[in-house]
């Protein structure tokens, strides 16, 4: 039998497991819009749309999610989310066209409800000396999930480029973006079963009235003498006498917006925003196709992808080890300072690139890919990625310029690629580091109990919706602003939410949930 010293521990493991299957379905679209967008002939918003799908459906989800594991419990909104992975990953890998896979990759946005209910539920049942590391466990799924589908994606390329019968007898040679989608339905099946094993949520239970479940729940997951003091302390803050049973929405929106909860809302949008604002799941959802725009070429921009998955999980891990002896604030300020320096690098090299094409390259081009009327290109040199993308989609159409830009790119430009590379894994590194971890820690932190559920999915929905715009806008900021141009907006973001950090934020670590109530202004009672 699992003592109570680790099983609260082992609780956050199972229901972290949803992080990874986050991180996969999220990043293994990296792999798979440059397919789609050949096989659909999409556009640039198309494409933007079918990356930006899951997280657009996620902000109905950030809706809902919270409001919902308040009335019917966490663990039960868990398992509905872990089987809408199921469904999406299924439904994906058989898309037959644009809006299909746009759908399919929405169902599985609707479970990205995860994210906020996952590092809920993890403080709820986890020590205060402990918690910002337990719910980074979290955190360190998804960055162990972004990788998982690097590497996927990067294996099945290479995979469906051999010669051997069975690759093309399941078709993985002709669709190999299928696979990669669909092989997100075996970890969601395991999360779904594991799922059935975990208790509800003690603080909840006692909050709506249950109270010798919750106090059981308290039991089994920590020392009597401790589960009979955080027993004491939940219904001393939740002040069951004053908390109805059955809180509405609107109860919920009134004391979300009471005069008390500012300064704590304030926090809350102010990480929620600068976590994507500042361009992580452009990065994310898009690397392949960045490190391509250094002129890499396709084969290499997967590897170099499996970079950023590797550093994501190595400095989750040095966050995990930080955030509970440093503290949230501290690394948000080393975290947002690099977000601002990498982009900056980033920006700067890609503003230094030159395009040209020279004869011998062309007629490479044209023998290698059949690519014919570039010649009117020949000796021309572009000092910006736009205006020569434009030459070439006047010339080649569309479709012919989506289908070979990367090996158009690798042939034209004349840059530092090992520049683009270092600021990219700079910044990954930086967010993986701060803004990752720290802005699910602080939400499960900084609001009252009786409507942290509620808050949560507030601010998830502001999360969400700043992330859809950022995936969404991605592509056409490349074929109209220009590399250089996308990437220093996201540094200046950084640098303003460095600004007001360092301004605004307390610290909040080591502290139990009550006394936090205490110490940012707020209670149950407003």
């Amino acid at each position: 039998m699992i003592n109570s010293s680790n099983y609260y521990l082992l609780m956050a493991v199972i229901v972290s497991l949803g992080g990874f299957i986050f991180g996969f379905d999220a990043s293994v679209i990296s792999g798979v819009v440059g397919f789609v967008a050949v096989e659909f002939s999409l556009n640039e918003w198309q494409q933007g749309f079918v990356v930006s799908a899951p997280t657009l459906a996620a902000c109905i989800s950030a809706v809902i999610v919270g409001p919902l594991s308040d009335i019917v419990g966490r663990k039960k909104v868990l398992i509905f989310i872990a089987s809408l992975y199921l469904v999406s990953a299924i439904w994906s890998a058989l898309a037959q066209g644009f809006w299909t896979l746009v759908l399919a990759r929405a169902t599985g946005g609707l479970a990205f409800g995860s994210l906020m209910l996952a590092p809920m539920y993890i403080a709820e049942i986890t020590p205060a000396k402990q918690r910002g590391r337990v719910v980074s466990i979290n955190q360190l799924n998804i960055m162990v999930g972004f990788s998982a589908a690097y590497f996927a994606n990067y294996f099945l390329l290479q995979l469906s480029q051999s010669d051997l019968s069975w690759v093309q007898a399941i078709g993985l040679a002709e669709s190999p973006w299928r696979w990669m989608l669909g092989m997100e339905f075996f970890p969601a099946l395991i999360w779904v079963v594991a799922l059935l094993t975990i208790p509800e949520s003690p603080r909840w239970l006692i909050s709506r009235g249950m109270v010798q479940e919750g106090k059981a729940v308290l039991h089994r997951i920590m020392p009597s003498e401790d589960a009979e003091r955080e027993f004491e302390a939940i219904r001393h803050s939740l002040n069951t006498n004053h908390i109805s049973e059955k809180m509405g929405v609107l109860d919920s929106v009134k004391r979300l917006f009471h005069p008390s909860m500012y300064f704590v809302l304030t926090i809350g949008l102010i990480v929620g925003i600068s976590q994507q604002i500042t361009g992580i799941n452009a990065v994310y959802f898009y690397a392949p196709g960045i490190f391509q725009q250094s002129g890499v070429g396709t084969d290499a921009a997967f590897a170099q992808a499996i970079w950023v998955g590797i550093i994501n999980v190595v400095f989750t891990v040095l966050a995990m080890m930080s955030i509970d002896k440093f503290g949230r604030k501290p690394l948000l300020v080393i975290g947002l300072s690099g977000v601002f320096l990498s982009m900056s690098l980033v920006a700067y090299g890609f503003n230094e690139a030159t395009y040209q094409l020279k004869t011998e390259a062309i007629n490479e081009l044209q023998s290698n890919i059949g690519l014919e009327g570039l010649q009117s290109l020949t000796g021309k040199t572009y000092t910006n990625d736009v205006e020569f993308k434009n030459a070439l989609k006047s010339l080649l159409g569309e479709n012919d310029y989506s289908r070979n830009e990367a090996a158009i790119l690798q042939a034209a430009i004349s840059m530092n690629p090992l520049l683009i590379l270092t600021g990219i894994l700079g910044f990954v590194a930086s967010f993986a580091f701060s803004l990752g971890p720290v802005m699910w820690v602080l939400f499960s932190e900084i609001f009252p109990t009786a409507i942290r559920g509620f808050a949560i999915s507030a601010m998830g929905f502001v999360n969400s919706l700043v992330s859809f715009g950022v995936q969404f806008l991605f592509p056409w900021e490349l074929a109209n602003l220009g590399t250089a141009l996308t990437f220093l907006i996201y540094g200046a973001f950084a640098l303003i939410g460095l600004i007001l950090v360092i301004w605004l934020f307390p610290e909040t670590k080591g502290k139990s949930l009550e006394e936090l109530e205490e110490l940012l202004g707020v209670n149950n009672d407003i």
